[in-house]
């Protein structure tokens, strides 16, 4: 892998970061409302030499254009701005809840690509036969069904009818002062539920690429030459055909990143989990200008981060591409 590739990656990914920041400011701007009046509904009332001072507090009674330069200037030194509702830096706010979401997010990939593969792999062995038939209908129903319907199915059956898992949160507060090991485990029991939850349309979908690309890299002549020299169906499955039949799977699964943090924001609600999609729904309702745009900016860099990693993903597994 090539210095000019990850240079060229990495100028794509500011450019494109420095993008979102002046798209969501300006459609964030545009939108009906003044944050003065909600700031001043908080307060208890207002008046008009009130909203005036609010106005001049955050700098909302400058030009929009001065506005965005300010705003940009501040991002480029790590100051997203002060929050409206919490009163706090915006940055701080979102470092209290970037990690839960992290969290939650790379739970749901890696359940969602692992069975997924898993059960693409095991239909296509016999595409005619039950599993595969099981994987169709599986893919078809999983990627009809709302997250935020699943999350609700989940939250009766194995949490009221069979009550085996916490219905919100991220950690009881009963363990807040236990040894490490237990809040691991006790934090890992409250992510299965809004994990699942976030994963299985995402499962449905890499289930049913594998299975195509796997029947599609099974029929050809590389694989019969290693079956032909007796290699183990194991062997063949899983180190000749699954090799290459991962390449659109990575390439999905780059594209998808970006749909499971806007799906994070559902779960987050729906299971109360302490995350940054739980402070964006909060944000919104309060017209939180700074810290919707801070949000925004941080679940855009991880898509951009999570594409230039599916980039050197993909040329690991495909040697042709290693050296452009």
């Amino acid at each position: 892998m090539s210095l000019s590739f990850l240079s060229r990656r990495l100028a794509y990914g500011l450019l494109l970061m420095l993008g979102v920041v002046v798209l969501n400011f300006l459609l964030i701007r545009l939108a009906p409302g003044d944050p003065a009046v909600v700031i001043a509904g908080e307060m208890g009332g207002a008046t008009e030499e009130m909203l005036e001072s609010i106005r001049e507090d955050y700098g909302l009674n400058k030009p929009v254009l001065t506005q965005l330069w300010i705003y940009i200037s501040g991002v480029a030194t790590g100051n997203l701005g002060e929050s409206f509702f919490f009163n706090q830096p915006v940055s701080k706010l979102i470092a209290a809840r970037i990690g839960p979401t992290i969290l939650l997010v790379i739970s749901a990939q890696i359940i969602s690509i692992v069975l997924g593969v898993f059960l693409g792999v095991i239909a296509a062995r016999k595409p005619n036969g039950v599993m595969s038939a099981f994987v169709s209908v599986f893919a078809t129903i999983g990627y009809a069904v709302p997250v935020f319907w699943t999350g609700i199915m989940l939250i009766i059956l194995f949490a009221s009818a069979i009550p085996i898992f916490p219905v919100e949160g991220m950690q009881s507060v009963k363990l807040r002062d236990a040894p490490f090991l237990t809040q691991a485990l006790d934090v890992a029991h409250h992510l299965v539920l809004p994990a699942f939850t976030l994963a299985i349309i995402y499962l449905a979908q890499y289930a049913r690429l594998s299975r195509a690309s796997m029947l599609e890299v099974l029929g050809s002549d590389y694989i019969r030459t290693a079956r032909a020299k007796g290699s183990p169906e194991r062997t063949v499955l899983f180190k000749h055909a699954l090799r290459n039949a991962a390449l659109p799977i990575l390439t999905v699964a780059g594209l998808q990143f970006g749909n499971l943090i806007s799906g994070a924001l559902l779960v987050e609600t729906v299971f109360n989990w302490p995350g940054m999609g739980r402070l964006a729904f909060e944000s919104i309702l309060r017209r939180d200008y700074p810290t919707i745009m801070g949000v925004l900016f941080f679940a855009s860099a991880m898509v951009v981060v999570a594409n230039i990693l599916t980039d050197i993903s993909y040329r690991w597994a495909d040697p042709r591409l290693r050296g452009r």
